[in-house]
């Protein structure tokens, strides 16, 4: 990806915009028709009679495998901020791929273990999850606003790095098309606007509130990661060390630099830690739950297992533990191969745009006629305007982001996150053509508007917190 210095608060502005028009048109889908299902369910129902089955099957394995790697980038996040809290610590210790592939597997078994057994803690660790973000935010903000400028600190970066500067040693000629690869930093960490959808079975009046929390994550979002981002570069006192540093984790030097001590980043880290490890939790559980509403219609190997809801746990959880081997097993990949664990994750942002743009598509191809709106709904020619946006911009930057990182390329600096979603696109296509002639039906629905809509009374709330 773009290394730091190229002004990635530019970046997130931009790709705000863009995906402020998809948290919009997810948002009136999810008003209209709440369901776990998410994109599955409404890709299955934009795209009519003809097309819904496979529309929405392609929608609902994209976005599951994009949660699998968002698990397992958010994992593997944790583990770094873990090793390198202690790296600085101890001057004298080298990190090696062991240390965070160890620590990788530690944190989220306990994560995948706290969803499979503590089922009735989720709500209290996502509270903790939200104060813990909204709290972190505003004292690392404080932190790196005061700190630098204190005594015997290392002092502020310029206005001109701030807010002008340009710095991407990537071999692209055009500042321009390297600030269009640049956004893929801001949309891996914006582009989860479908994240609270998949618990709309288990929220009170989710035709309201699944909206409102769409709105108030993305709207919250925007302007904590925006400030945040402005904090963090003012606090940059050597760029070179950030980029050449040998840390696995670049944030910890910012962190050193701002607060000028290895005490000061392990603090302002472990904020960030406890932050992530609820988030983590949280993640599962919007995984799981992906792959229990495909398995649940027969849309996955081995359905009849993973469709299952355990009496005890009160939850699907066969499906959670299979997330939980698949998040290990990519894991696994970075002890052998770096690369290969790095094409997964970043091809997060291209499989969940995907996921989006086969719902959001059909919708306005349709004209928007094959969905009863909900309370939440943009009337007129808004709706048209705000669906086009989104599908122009996931149709133009899915392309961009497969671009090679850097040139000249490499086997290192190659994007494989092309390779990986075309190859899951193709398990996909073979899985089609084997079930869709085998009773295979998509999500149970009744009439309405002559297109079938979601309703399954006797799952809702099954799994219930």
């Amino acid at each position: 990806m773009i290394k730091p210095g190229l002004n990635h608060r530019d970046h997130s502005l931009v790709v705000s915009v863009f995906y402020f028009a998809i948290a919009a048109s997810i948002a009136e889908l999810a008003s209209a028709v709440p369901s776990s299902s998410g994109v599955y369910q409404w890709a299955s129902i934009t795209a009519g009679r003809r097309y819904g089955r496979v529309c929405g099957l392609f929608a609902g394995y994209w976005n599951f495998f994009a949660w699998i790697v968002a698990s397992a980038s958010v994992t593997a996040i944790n583990a770094n901020i873990v090793v390198q809290m202690y790296a600085l610590n101890h001057p004298g210790f080298v990190v090696q791929k062991w240390h965070v592939f160890v620590t990788y597997q530690i944190t989220m078994w306990c994560s995948c273990c706290v969803v499979l057994f503590a089922n009735r803690t989720l709500p209290a660790i996502n509270n903790a999850g939200i104060f813990f973000v909204l709290a972190g935010v505003f004292i690392t903000i404080i932190v790196c606003a005061v700190m630098p400028g204190r005594p015997g600190g290392n002092g502020y970066a310029t206005n001109a790095f701030v807010w002008k500067d340009w710095s991407a040693d990537i071999g692209y000629s055009s500042k321009g098309f390297i600030f269009l690869m640049g956004m893929l930093n801001g949309a891996f960490a914006v582009g989860v606007p479908d994240l609270v959808t998949h618990l709309a079975e288990e929220l009170p009046r989710p035709e309201v509130n699944v909206p409102k929390a769409i709105a108030a994550q993305t709207i919250v979002g925007f302007f904590t990661a925006l400030c945040y981002m402005i904090a963090m570069f003012y606090a940059i006192s050597d760029l070179d060390a950030v980029v050449s540093a040998s840390a696995t984790l670049p944030l910890a030097e910012i962190y050193r630099q701002a607060t000028g001590s290895a005490a000061g980043s392990i603090g302002l880290l472990a904020v960030i830690l406890i932050s992530l490890l609820c988030a983590n939790s949280t993640l599962f559980l919007t995984t799981s739950r992906t792959l229990w509403t495909l398995a649940r219609d027969g849309g996955t190997p081995f359905s009849h297992i993973l469709d299952q809801v355990n009496a005890t746990c009160r939850n699907p959880f066969n499906a959670i533990l299979t997330c939980g081997f698949l998040t290990a097993l990519l894991g696994c990949l970075y002890v052998g191969s770096s690369t290969a664990f790095n094409a997964f994750v970043g091809s997060f942002v291209i499989l969940s745009t995907l996921s989006y743009i086969a719902t959001i598509l059909p919708h306005l191809l349709s004209r928007r006629a094959n969905v009863n709106p909900g309370p939440f709904w943009m009337k007129g020619s808004l709706g048209f305007i705000v669906n086009g946006i989104a599908c122009s911009y996931i149709a133009v930057f899915v392309v961009i982001y497969c671009f090679p990182y850097s040139l000249p390329v490499t086997a290192t600096t190659m994007n494989y996150s092309c390779v990986i979603t075309g190859g899951l696109t193709v398990f996909v296509i073979i899985w089609w053509t084997r079930i869709r002639n085998r009773g295979y039906k998509g999500p149970p629905t009744f009439e309405l508007r002559g297109v079938a809509v979601n309703v399954r009374s006797e799952d809702v709330g099954a799994d219930k917190v």
